[in-house]
């Protein structure tokens, strides 16, 4: 309870939101990281960055979210080489989650909670959109973080973040077996289960299914859109992991008018 108070405290400021989004470049810094070697199988913490064309140490002074590619030009200090742009977009891209999420939720231990998720699941995303795959060292630990998140004032409830979590991993595994079944072949691999248990932990059961929903609709609509104009056929693989992500991050966002929204109509 203490450090719950500390945390409270020490962001209860009129610059929270300011904070909040120098906070999520920073982070967003360290997710580029992730997204790059966690695939790898490589640390995150050490060696520190490189050139992946010349080797060359990146320094501190190069490692400024956002500033540091701006000055540069885009391209390593010593070789020239182009440094993907991806890199400054993800920066800019998880600075603006933290900044709307402190606008919205304000300085609440709820606003930072969804900052680690939302941060988790663009990570997810794009390692997903690379290599279709979902890395365990994720979605694995952030399940019991989420459970214990329900425990903060808000929703979801303890109830509903375990429904959530079992929900969602016991129906994609369902879906998987009904597919093995009667297409003969893997249909969702075990990482998007565990990602789906991940967001149920996070977000509750209702919300869950929300996620679950727009990333099939999300899917759907890609895949025939590939079919129509890039020749593709119904047994190409798609990143679902990547529609989950960015499903989730707009629920992060819009999940709980919505739902109550939706629940309004049950019972209208």
């Amino acid at each position: 309870m203490l450090g719950s108070f500390s945390i409270q405290e020490a962001i209860e400021t009129p610059l929270w939101p300011v904070a909040a989004l120098a906070l999520g470049l920073i982070v967003g810094s360290f997710a580029n990281v992730c997204i790059h070697r966690l695939p790898l199988g490589q640390s995150v913490v050490t060696p520190r960055s490189r050139c992946p064309h010349c080797r060359a140490a990146i320094s501190a002074r190069d490692n400024v979210p956002l500033l540091s590619y701006a000055l540069l030009l885009g391209r390593c200090r010593y070789c020239r080489a182009p440094i993907s742009l991806r890199y400054p977009l993800v920066e800019a891209a998880n600075g603006l989650l933290y900044l709307g999420l402190a606008l919205q939720f304000g300085s609440t231990l709820r606003a930072v909670v969804l900052m680690a998720f939302t941060t988790a699941l663009l990570v997810l995303s794009l390692i997903d959109l690379d290599y279709q795959l979902l890395p365990d060292v994720i979605t694995l630990p952030a399940i019991p973080v989420g459970l214990t998140a329900s425990l903060l004032p808000g929703p979801p409830t303890p109830l509903n973040a375990a429904l959530g979590a079992a929900g969602g991993y016991l129906t994609f595994g369902l879906v998987a077996w009904a597919y093995h079944r009667t297409r003969g072949g893997e249909g969702l691999g075990r990482g998007d289960w565990k990602m789906t248990a991940m967001i149920g932990a996070f977000l509750g059961w209702d919300q869950m299914l929300l996620v679950v929903f727009i990333a099939s609709l999300t899917g759907t609509v890609v895949g025939l859109a590939l079919i129509a104009f890039r020749g593709g056929n119904g047994k190409s693989r798609l990143p679902l992991g990547t529609f989950l992500g960015l499903a989730g991050i707009a629920v992060s966002f819009v999940g709980e008018p919505v739902t109550a929204w939706y629940r309004g109509l049950l019972h209208g």
